[in-house]
């Protein structure tokens, strides 16, 4: 009989009696140890497969003693950088003897009923959060008039009234005159505001017709 088990994280072929040297237990030496991780049992012809590990299966085996291995040189260099590194490694082992293959009967931990509430837990807070997000979004999204429908208003001072805090026709036309030229003073041009805040009451009021007839006699919202 043998079996294929994961121990410290690889996989080995296994039978009774054979010496395996594993990566370095927490195990005292002369303390017996069991792997349930059991992926595959043989014996004869008749090979066990596990989905991906075999229920019950168990490898029991006897710690003989921590060593390490032989010692690795590893070298770096960087061509034209006179970068040279030498270093040693010895891996920290443990060899063991494998004294029993149980191919079913052994207590196993079954882990799936603790990862059920975990995976469940953070679904149901996913949620409100995902909806908490998208409310702020619709408020700016209706919020703010499009300024440029003002003669002599452009793309840049539309975005400059906007920052300043006067995003709406209503908070355009109660604001003096001299004060809009105060906020836009940084962009470029001859800007003349006199009747922004008019043109914005009759906007705000929804007197397109009105409005555009006078825009149409005025030069870059000068009269």
């Amino acid at each position: 009989m043998y079996a294929i088990v994961e121990i410290a994280g690889q996989q080995f072929k296994v039978a009774k009696d054979q010496k395996v040297f594993v990566h370095r237990l927490t195990t005292e030496e002369g303390k017996q140890v069991s792997f349930d991780n059991v992926l595959l049992i043989g014996d004869g012809d008749k090979v066990t497969i596990g989905a991906p590990a075999i229920d019950g299966a168990q490898v029991g085996a006897k710690v003989i003693k921590h060593l390490k291995g032989d010692k690795v040189i590893v070298f770096k260099k960087k061509r034209r950088k006179g970068y040279r590194v030498k270093n040693g490694h010895r891996q920290s082992l443990t060899e063991i003897v494998i004294e029993s293959i149980t191919a079913s009967g052994a207590k196993k931990a079954a882990p799936a009923k603790k990862a059920e509430p975990k995976a469940a837990a953070p679904v149901k807070e996913a949620a409100p959060k995902a909806e908490a997000k998208k409310a702020p979004a619709k408020k700016a999204a209706a919020k703010g008039d499009d300024l440029k429908k003002i003669e002599g208003i452009g793309p840049k001072i539309a975005q400059t009234l906007t920052d300043a805090g006067i995003a709406t026709f209503a908070e355009l036309a109660k604001t003096d005159a001299a004060k809009i030229s105060e906020i836009i003073a940084d962009v470029r041009g001859n800007h003349v505001t006199d009747t922004w805040p008019k043109q914005a009451e009759m906007a705000a009021a929804g007197e397109w017709d009105a409005l555009k007839k006078w825009q149409d006699e005025l030069d870059g919202g000068k009269a």
